[in-house]
């Protein structure tokens, strides 16, 4: 028996499907209001923004992506191959959403103030995404991670957002960049080495 939709559902349905259909920048609240059939005072005591929406969502695709990740087989593999994994299933997890996020992308790219407002929230689903591959996300290091996964994943999100339905492209780009990502910390552990071993000499 499929779960009854709560209010929260609704609105964040109604938001991506007018998104997908009419672009996001001049989505009202309103109109995500009277297409979720929800009144106008229950939207803002759930979502004040248009951001709060989308952050929303991504929490649930969180929460979808972990589960999905729990239940595969991850032992054993390289790190990074455990984190192209997870990678991979949170793009499985937002493909039904692809026309939506395509107009949303293109407008927020336009709107630094509703970009802003989305960074946190895209940071913090990236620290998830680091632990679901069991990499610490937590404290100054795990801050370090969590913003260079950022640009993996800015760059192959924009690959996806083109990309056919064999995802093709998306994994050669992801895994490109997460191997650059490997090299790069590998640089900087021999460059650290390096330098204590001059100060000792």
């Amino acid at each position: 028996m499929a779960r009854k939709k709560t209010p929260e559902d609704k609105i964040i349905d109604a938001a991506l499907k007018l998104a997908a259909s009419r672009g996001w920048h001049d989505l009202a609240l309103a109109d995500i209001a009277e297409a979720a059939k929800v009144g106008l005072p229950e939207l803002a005591q759930l979502f004040p923004t248009k951001a709060a929406i989308l952050a929303a969502w991504s929490r649930r695709i969180d929460a979808e992506v972990l589960a999905a990740a729990g239940a595969e087989d991850l032992a054993g593999e390289a790190a990074r191959d455990r984190l192209f994994d997870v990678l991979m299933l949170r793009f499985d997890a937002l493909a039904p959403q692809k026309p939506a996020l395509r107009n949303i992308a293109r407008d927020i790219a336009r709107d630094p103030v509703a970009a802003a407002a989305l960074l946190r929230p895209a940071l913090q689903s990236l620290g998830w995404m680091l632990e679901a591959a069991g990499i610490d996300a937590s404290g100054l290091r795990g801050a370090l991670r969590v913003r260079g996964l950022a640009l993996v994943w800015a760059a192959a999100f924009r690959v996806w957002l083109d990309d056919g339905e064999d995802q093709a492209k998306t994994m050669a780009e992801l895994d490109r960049r997460l191997r650059q990502g490997e090299d790069f910390i590998a640089a900087m552990s021999r460059f650290g080495s390096a330098r204590k071993d001059g100060q000792a000499a």
